[in-house]
């Protein structure tokens, strides 16, 4: 049962998505006001429903991480880490806000999720704006946001954070997109401050480039917001080297199995040798970067035909080809392509199938965890991992077909104001 003051943040949730709403011209007519309203309502009240239950990652790691810092002073402890800590510090210094409040603080750190949920809907119907103003649609892509089995399920039931930095990852991309370069590098380097998995992303910032959309003064935004980010760390005694390259310290962390419930690859060839495992690793890692690199000639190729949708189409490409090929995957590293594949259904309506194609193969991997953790019956796994694996394969057929539909010249906007101009033919 909320208490007042978590039922109040969750009211003050509420008010920002009508609000955003209401600022993108989305209640002209009564009835739809009345309608977002109740769509709103319900898709929290579901949030608070499950509010209570407490996962494996909330109960062995995030509240003792809470009682660290509540037991030694909040932010005064900063300049050590809580026990078996692996999140970087820009998420540390929300936990050690609630050490502060008293308030329970499963109930905070889903109240954050759940916000930057709001967030993700927002920016998502922002980036379907750039390729229709029809409002069903880009209300459609809002609500289907806030009701997507993977966004509910990972920061409301499991109590993650990875809605915080794939709404900054696509807030970046779609203010690139309307030519804010500076603030689009910043929210970048912010969702590579709170995850090191917008790696998997933030590639496309090289697409943007060959689109016109940063010059090269623009790179040097990207270590500056990141270092302004991990600043009041290092202010409050965190050893600054440490703190800037965190995430080389952290790599072990992923594993050495080739697979964590996740529809890579390695969902298919599971049941490895053991002494072929390490080659199969390489030999993922290898196709990944031959993959990304493909993608990249081919954003350069056809940078004077690239458009809107065809940066929309890159990231998703990348979003779920980079982990697919990459080992020591975890069941949540697709969340950026649930989202990514929900853009480019409402963007480019015959290739809505990739949307719940990467769904199906993400909510396989929260199934096998939350299955586990919270005793459902009927088995570890719903289905086995392999089919999801063959479903982002499909995701990714569909996803680059709706790319060469998106380079024809016609879809082409009139481009950035750091685009450079075409040739005058001869």
């Amino acid at each position: 049962m909320l208490d007042g003051l978590s039922l109040f943040l969750l009211l003050l949730i509420a008010a920002l998505a009508l609000g955003l709403l209401l600022r993108e011209g989305c209640f002209k007519k009564p009835w739809l006001a009345a309608l977002c309203a109740v769509l709103v309502s319900l898709a929290l009240a579901l949030r608070a429903s499950v509010f209570d239950v407490e996962t494996g990652d909330y109960t062995m790691f995030l509240s003792a991480w809470v009682s660290f810092y509540r037991e030694n002073g909040g932010f005064l402890a900063f300049a050590s880490n809580p026990p078996y800590c692996n999140y970087h510090v820009p998420y540390l210094y929300f936990l050690a806000l609630f050490s502060y409040l008293p308030v329970k603080d499963l109930y905070l750190i889903k109240l954050l999720s759940v916000f930057f949920d709001v967030i993700l809907a927002w920016v998502s119907m922002k980036l379907v704006s750039l390729a229709t103003k029809n409002t069903a649609l880009r209300l459609g892509c809002f609500f289907a946001v806030l009701f997507w089995p993977t966004v509910f399920l990972n920061g409301a039931l499991w109590g993650q954070c990875d809605s915080i930095y794939v709404a900054l990852a696509l807030l970046g991309l779609w203010l690139a997109l309307k030519d804010r370069p500076i603030l689009s590098m910043a929210m970048f380097a912010f969702s590579f401050g709170f995850k090191l998995q917008a790696i998997f992303v933030l590639p496309v910032i090289a697409v943007l480039w060959f689109y016109g959309k940063y010059n090269w003064k623009h790179l040097f935004v990207f270590p500056l917001a990141y270092l302004l980010l991990l600043l009041p760390a290092i202010l409050l005694g965190r050893p600054p080297i440490n703190t800037i390259f965190y995430y080389f310290w952290t790599t072990e962390s992923a594993g050495a199995s080739l697979n964590y419930n996740s529809a890579s690859v390695f969902a298919i060839f599971w049941d490895l040798p053991e002494e072929q495992q390490q080659s199969a690793a390489t030999v993922g890692i290898v196709a990944a970067f031959l993959f990304l690199l493909n993608l990249l000639g081919i954003s350069f190729v056809k940078r004077r035909e690239l458009t809107d949708r065809s940066v929309i189409c890159l990231a998703l490409l990348m979003a779920i080809g980079i982990p697919f090929l990459l080992p020591h995957m975890h069941d949540r590293y697709f969340f950026p392509a649930d989202l990514l594949s929900l853009v480019l259904a409402f963007s480019m309506w015959p290739f809505c199938l990739t949307a719940p194609l990467t769904a199906f193969a993400s909510f396989l991997g929260y199934y096998a965890y939350l299955s586990f953790f919270l005793s459902i019956r009927g088995g570890h796994f719903l289905l086995p991992m392999k089919y999801g694996a063959y479903a982002l394969i499909a995701a990714l057929a569909l996803t680059g077909l709706a790319l060469a539909v998106s380079f024809r010249r016609k879809d082409r906007p009139s481009g950035g104001k750091h685009a450079k101009p075409k040739s005058a033919k001869t």
